[in-house]
């Protein structure tokens, strides 16, 4: 039996086209499940798996986003939020639905349904980078299942294969291949097409993503094709407009309870990265190191920042997202003697707020939050020049690192 297992993390072309309902791709497809985080990690992982289909020459199915609402689980398609035509100038892509509409039938009946097994396995917060061990895992829930994928076992990825209609008839493992999803070792592209040839198996269906999490620097220009849809555009545009005069400086805050527990794992002498630390203290933190003051800013030191970065270009109006306390009445006192103010979005919506930090004048973000990353990697690749962004708490690092 070919195993794999994943351990220890906490996860997780010649031509460009979209797929029509005519056509299928004989060299084959890549399928997966987004199901580790919520949508700042969905995005981070998504650009690796990009370039794993481009490089394996496969069409890519573009996932349903994942929304959890609770106790419901929502599945966003790709195409609510994003541009289909602006990835397909990357690597050929065909949207959920019409895969499955037209083209799983014919390519992936339900006899050839095995799911390639990518399954994440969290320990513990110090364990983020740990070893990979290459065999089937147990199962969580039903103590008396053979080690498989158990690619269905628990919420996001039940409720994920579900909403497609998929049922897994057995499993595959690819651990024994060199480099594992990394296509970059040499030998790698090879030893996956002789091992899951696109004759025998048209479709590599993982359990999660075939990506590395955090995601590396060399896959982060692929940020300049995830481009949003005309609807989250045209509510952006409609907001600045009504509600933020130029120029604006737009600020990202993490402070609700769950980001401070993680902040409170941050070893500063291990200085290991965490989550999305490497956009702000570059890979490996060779910029310096990773404090718990840029993981969790205190109200002052937000605010001191924030009065900082409007003097320095002169702002007229600021923007607030957050996933809890947008400080609104703490940020427009320090504001006064500027006599400007700042607005959050009175109903939030997140991929509207992530549009609009996007098109600020100055973006302050969150060094740790992949939902930062999001904006920071479209400001750095999406235009003909870099626009400025900067990170609470990195001006008091050892070093002085203003990106």
């Amino acid at each position: 039996m070919r195993v794999v297992r994943v351990l220890a993390v906490y996860i997780f072309s010649t031509f460009y086209s979209v797929a029509t309902k005519d056509e299928t791709d004989p060299k084959g497809y890549v399928l997966f499940c987004p199901c580790m985080g919520r949508f700042g990690n969905q995005v981070d992982q998504f650009l690796g798996v990009l370039a794993f289909a481009k490089s394996l020459d496969r069409t890519l199915v573009l996932p349903n986003f994942i929304e959890f609402k609770h106790p419901e689980t929502n599945m966003v398609p790709f195409e609510v939020l994003f541009q289909v035509g602006s990835i397909a100038k990357y690597t050929r892509v065909v949207t959920m639905q019409e895969f499955t509409k037209k083209i799983m039938p014919k390519v992936w009946p339900p006899e050839k349904r095995k799911g390639i097994s990518l399954i994440s396995v969290h320990l513990s917060i110090f364990k983020l980078f740990s070893a990979f061990c290459w065999t089937p895992r147990r199962a969580i829930y039903d103590k008396e299942a053979e080690p498989g994928c158990h690619a269905k076992e628990g919420n996001p990825f039940g409720p994920y294969w579900d909403h497609l209609g998929v049922t897994f008839v057995g499993d595959e493992y690819f651990g024994d291949i060199p480099g594992g999803f990394d296509l970059n070792q040499l030998g790698s592209r090879k030893k996956w097409d002789e091992k899951f040839s696109s004759e025998e198996f048209p479709v590599l269906a993982f359990s999660s993503a075939p990506a590395a999490f955090p995601s590396k620097g060399k896959v982060w220009n692929i940020q300049k094709y995830l481009r949003w849809s005309s609807r989250i555009t045209e509510q952006a545009k409609k907001y600045i407009a009504n509600h933020l005069q130029r120029p604006f400086v737009a600020v990202h805050l993490r402070n609700d309870a769950d980001w401070v527990r993680v902040c409170e794992h941050i070893d500063v002498e291990k200085n290991r990265p965490l989550f999305a630390s490497e956009q702000c203290l570059g890979e490996g933190h060779h910029l310096g190191k990773l404090t718990k003051e840029m993981c969790i800013p205190n109200k002052q030191q937000i605010v001191d920042q924030i009065v900082e970065k409007v003097g320095s270009i002169g702002a007229k109006s600021v923007f607030v997202a957050s996933d809890k306390d947008h400080m609104i009445d703490e940020i427009n006192e320090a504001l006064k003697p500027y006599e400007i103010e700042a607005h959050r979005q009175e109903l939030d919506d997140m991929y509207t707020s992530l549009a609009i930090m996007g098109r600020a004048d100055l973006f302050i973000g969150n060094c740790v939050s992949t939902f930062s990353h999001i904006v920071k990697r479209e400001r750095d690749h999406t235009g003909q020049t870099p626009r400025p962004s900067a990170f609470f708490g990195v001006h008091a690092a050892k070093r002085n690192i203003e990106l």
